[in-house]
């Protein structure tokens, strides 16, 4: 009995792990009509006047929800948030994939946290953005 328990606690350990993994933020400098990242990175080089890439959200389910919102905050040397902005985008209830255009003008390293409108979490990353 103890062991089938234990078991089963590994496989919806497992199975959870899984599902929030496959769950993703990517910055890309396009994206195809397949939903797949064009030149993907976590750093990018813009110039003093600014520039602006793609955040593509990948969910392993539909979004279920009319529209999402990216919250940007910027990382100081001693790795703490400090509030930059919102970004709200229009989706689809039935897509898995989404993109946004994202402008910086400012280099630095920041966290863009991806939410449906509940405020749900979706996914997040980190980029850095740098002058060239």
């Amino acid at each position: 009995m103890k062991r089938s328990f234990g078991i089963t606690l590994v496989v919806l350990f497992l199975s959870f792990t899984n599902i929030v993994n496959s769950q993703s933020l990517q910055f890309c400098e396009d994206v195809g009509s397949n939903g797949a990242a064009i030149k993907p990175s976590t750093v990018f080089s813009i110039s003093a006047k600014g520039g602006y890439l793609k955040c593509l959200t990948t969910l392993p389910y539909r979004v279920g929800t009319s529209s999402v919102s990216y919250e940007v905050y910027r990382i100081d040397s001693e790795g703490n948030e400090t509030y930059d902005n919102s970004i709200l985008q229009t989706v689809d209830p039935s897509y898995t994939w989404f993109w946004k255009e994202i402008t910086f003008y400012d280099e630095g390293r920041y966290n863009i946290y991806v939410y449906d409108s509940d405020k749900n979490f979706l996914a997040s990353e980190q980029i850095r953005i740098q002058y060239y």
